[in-house]
């Protein structure tokens, strides 16, 4: 039977590179909406939100206090776009079928014609709601089983992606290194960038955990590694977007 391969001493080992990690972080820079008028003026900047639905901010078995604290964040982004001309919002949005085999997996939510899967009344009520793309997803990703490729192949003059909500580690990943790897692909120069504070995933403590019979989830590790991560293959990881004064 096989070993683990992992050292004896791998916490000990692991212990600078997480360090570093956290300061990593913490010196991540901002940027500003107003930095990219001239893009957003020529139709190629895009907002894409993922899974700012109620099932994972105010109901259900997955909604979750951390992601439900990230709405204000997700807003002023929605807002700060809007103010520049950006005209492109996708909101990539769970919508299961009953027998989804993702329920193997995770618990039931957010199935459609449920008030779980309908999108957050903070965002559902703006103003400029009759511009958003919305896209019903059955998966971790927003391009299986969706017409999302077919829109993105409409948009490849697309310069800047921005992209907000949950889960940093599941459906946030999958949105911005889809956008990022079709970008590579296609020798596209399109900037994929995530903001920390508009971005969130959910915490499953191991005591809670292990008494449910789930794996466990620490949101502050999971958070930080997969925004590494998502850097490391060419994403821009910042703190924020500034939106421009006023909004």
């Amino acid at each position: 039977m096989a070993t683990s391969t992992l050292p004896v001493n791998f916490m000990d080992q692991a212990a600078p590179f997480l360090q570093a990690l956290v300061e990593w972080e913490r010196a991540l820079p901002t940027v500003a909406w107003t930095d990219f008028v001239t893009e957003a003026q020529a139709g190629q900047v895009a907002l894409f939100s993922v899974d700012m639905i109620n099932g994972f901010c105010y109901e259900g078995v997955l909604s979750s206090p951390r992601v439900r604290g990230i709405i204000p964040a997700v807003v002023s982004a929605f807002k700060g776009a809007h103010a520049i001309g950006v005209r492109n919002f996708v909101l990539a949005q769970d919508c299961h079928s009953p027998n989804a085999t993702e329920f193997a997996d995770f618990p039931p939510h957010c199935q459609m014609d449920t008030s779980e899967a309908r999108t957050i009344p903070e965002l559902a009520e703006l103003p400029f709601r009759d511009l958003f793309t919305i896209v019903a997803k059955n998966s971790l990703s927003a391009f299986h089983g969706t017409r999302l490729g077919d829109w993105l192949e409409e948009h490849r003059d697309l310069r800047i992606a921005v992209v907000v909500g949950d889960c940093t580690d599941l459906c946030v990943h999958q949105m911005a290194m889809h956008l990022k790897l079709y970008a590579n692909a296609h020798n596209l120069n399109m900037r994929v960038i995530v903001p920390e504070n508009a971005v969130q995933t959910y915490d499953l403590p191991l005591a809670a955990a292990r008494e449910s019979g789930a794996l466990p989830h620490n949101g502050d590790v999971m958070h930080l590694l997969f925004l590494y991560h998502m850097r490391l293959n060419g994403v821009e990881v910042v703190r924020e977007v500034i939106a421009p004064q006023g909004h």
